[in-house]
Parts: C-alpha cells; structure tokens; sequence
C-alpha cells in the first residue's frame, strides 16, 4: 500500500516539480492554502505533510500549528519547505510544529531521505 502524501502548496511550478518527483511512489492529495491543508489533513489523514510556509488564507506556520493542535492530527510529521533559508525560519518552523524543514530549490535527495525517515521506509 502506498504511503499518503498531502502537498500544501500554492506555486504552479513547485506543485508540478512535487508531484513529478513523487507521483510514482506515493498516493498524492493537494491543497493549495492553509486553510485547505488543515482540512485536507483531517479529511485524507496523510502519512506525512509537506507544507509550504508562504501560503495564501492561512500561512505555513498557522495550518501547522492548527494541524499539531489537532490531537487526531498531530501525530502526522510536517516537513515544512521555504524559499526563504533566513536564519531563525528553520527554528520557527520547528516552533510552529514543523517535524522538519527544506530550503527551495528543494535538494531532492535530501527530500527523498526526509520522507523515508518520517515514514519510516527502508
């Protein structure tokens, strides 16, 4: 059985380079806002998030937190992803509930390696 992934993501082209990478391994659920990824969440109950932090209604580090508040929810890891490698995003992310976090351009081996420590795949 495929591992489910929820992508919270509102770029066109970061959507299309996700889904390209991870189609083929892993059932792929979208939300394009906040809002939407904290319902999607609670809806799909997904293996493990990816959650963009710069997103449209409710950002990153709010559906996070509200994702993490959520006691059926919070189990679920949340790699949080960002064009913004500022000092102190990474550790604000980690605050907001984020299990981990990604610069953009995203290092996709690193990514791969990520999503096979949280799900646990050899």
């Amino acid at each position: 059985m495929m591992n489910k992934i929820l992508i919270v993501e509102d770029v066109e082209f970061n959507l299309e380079l996700l889904i390209q990478l991870l189609e083929d391994d892993y059932e792929l659920v979208i939300a394009r806002d906040g809002a939407n990824g904290v319902k999607m969440a609670a809806q799909e109950k997904p293996d493990l998030i990816l959650m963009d932090m710069s997103l449209p209604v409710l950002d990153g580090w709010a559906a996070t937190r509200a994702i993490k508040a959520d006691q059926n929810l919070r189990h679920i890891p949340v790699i949080g992803l960002s064009a913004h490698a500022m000092n102190g995003d990474q550790q604000k992310a980690l605050a907001a509930g984020c299990n981990d976090y990604l610069t953009k351009p995203l290092n996709e081996n690193l990514l791969a390696e990520k999503m096979r420590f949280f799900l646990k795949v050899d």
